[in-house]
């Protein structure tokens, strides 16, 4: 039962990151690493897989080893976040705005923080 959770999990961790690759406050890679921990926890094959990936193979790897964001990864993070709280102070009302810019600052500051490998 616990392996069929975890891959359930794993398979949504998935979809969060295919959505993610379009939306700018969610992001892709740490649901990708997250589906390699519960695939790892259920299915080596797919464990595999995602780490044999050419996109996010590294990240995982990376992130596994030393807990590192790469230099370019962290880049791409904080302007996503960037975009985010435009978006939020164009169309959100007060102070409704201030969410996405409490999770932008606390997002972007941990991310900032994380060792580069």
């Amino acid at each position: 039962m616990r392996r069929h959770l975890y891959l359930i999990a794993g398979f949504l961790s998935i979809g969060l990151g295919a959505i993610g690759a379009f939306l700018p406050l969610l992001p892709t890679v740490p649901f990708m690493i997250l589906a390699a921990f519960c695939f790892a926890r259920s299915s080596p094959r797919l464990e595999a897989k995602l780490l044999d990936h050419r996109h996010f193979g590294p990240h995982i790897r990376r992130w596994r080893a030393h807990g590192a964001i790469s230099r370019r990864g962290k880049h791409a993070a904080l302007a996503a976040f960037a975009f985010s709280v435009v978006l939020a102070l164009i169309f959100s009302p007060w102070p409704w705005f201030l969410m996405p810019i409490a999770a932008a600052l606390t997002g972007g500051t941990w991310i900032w923080t994380r060792p580069e490998a």
